[in-house]
């Protein structure tokens, strides 16, 4: 399988590394824009904290639950901050999950925590 194959896929699991070297995976949403993938996050939230300290990430496709159903692709994962490339990763999550992100967005609004978003942009190895 090549790692672009999961397009179709509702989540990926996203494998992030403690100091500890421990790798710890979590399911998240996501959608991809040419060869990076895009992926939103509570900012606080354990990834963000971990991506912030080392940039190696593991995905593979995965259930609702986490459970893997494939390979593992290795590759790196940052932080995004520039406007543009923020807006560009809403533009593909949003065309991906519809109405599933508006009502996600809605809520997140609501409770002030969209402006505590962290938008995660992933890059995997050429050799993946």
């Amino acid at each position: 399988m090549d790692a672009f194959d999961l397009d179709d896929d509702s989540y990926l699991s996203l494998a992030t590394f403690r100091r500890s070297g421990v790798v710890v995976p979590t399911p998240v949403w996501f959608a991809r824009e040419g060869d990076r993938l895009y992926v939103f996050s509570e900012g606080e939230a354990g990834k963000v904290k971990r991506l912030r300290n080392d940039s190696r990430i593991r995905i593979a496709r995965c259930d609702v639950r986490g459970r893997t159903r494939g390979e593992w692709f290795d590759g790196t994962g940052r932080l995004v901050d520039d406007e543009s490339t923020v807006d560009a990763a809403y533009r593909v999550l949003r065309s991906k999950y519809g109405w599933q992100m508006r009502v996600v967005d809605f809520f997140s609004t609501l409770t002030g925590r969209i402006h505590k978003r962290a938008i995660l942009e992933l890059e995997l190895n050429s050799a993946s």
